[in-house]
């Protein structure tokens, strides 16, 4: 069983910068990937950001590429997404989401996962706001 915790939310005005983290707590923690999901007022969760877990390759939605950086800090079991030039419509609660399983087949392929079906643990969620 793997618990995802984030934390880092708040307030901040466009232009701010916010940096969200999401610790895994597990015995062991072997993820292929973990990514960032958010889900504004009245919208479906959208997919934000994912890394691999062994090599730190990541995937970025078009919406924040450029803006958002994802790491991890393997030894922490942590993932973090930087947050830069925030804008108002990226207002959200915030999720981080571990893929365990490595049966999938885009893992063959090297393919970071982009639904949320792909993943199999889930955070509670922060939220993130930003004033104009």
């Amino acid at each position: 069983q793997v618990q995802l915790v984030e934390s880092g939310g708040g307030l901040v005005q466009a232009g701010g910068s916010l940096r969200l983290a999401c610790a895994a707590s597990a015995r062991t923690f072997n993820a292929y990937a973990m990514g960032w999901f958010r889900q504004a007022p009245g919208k479906e969760r959208d997919f934000v950001a994912a890394i691999r877990w062994s090599s730190g390759v990541a995937d970025y939605a078009d919406s924040v590429k450029g803006r958002f950086t994802i790491t991890r800090d393997d030894a922490k079991n942590t993932v973090f997404v930087q947050m830069n030039s925030l804008k108002p419509e990226d207002t959200a609660v915030y999720y981080c989401a571990a893929d365990i399983r490595r049966d999938r087949l885009y893992q063959r392929v090297g393919n970071l996962p982009r639904v949320e079906s792909q993943y199999d643990y889930w955070g509670q969620g922060t939220q993130v706001t930003v004033s104009s």
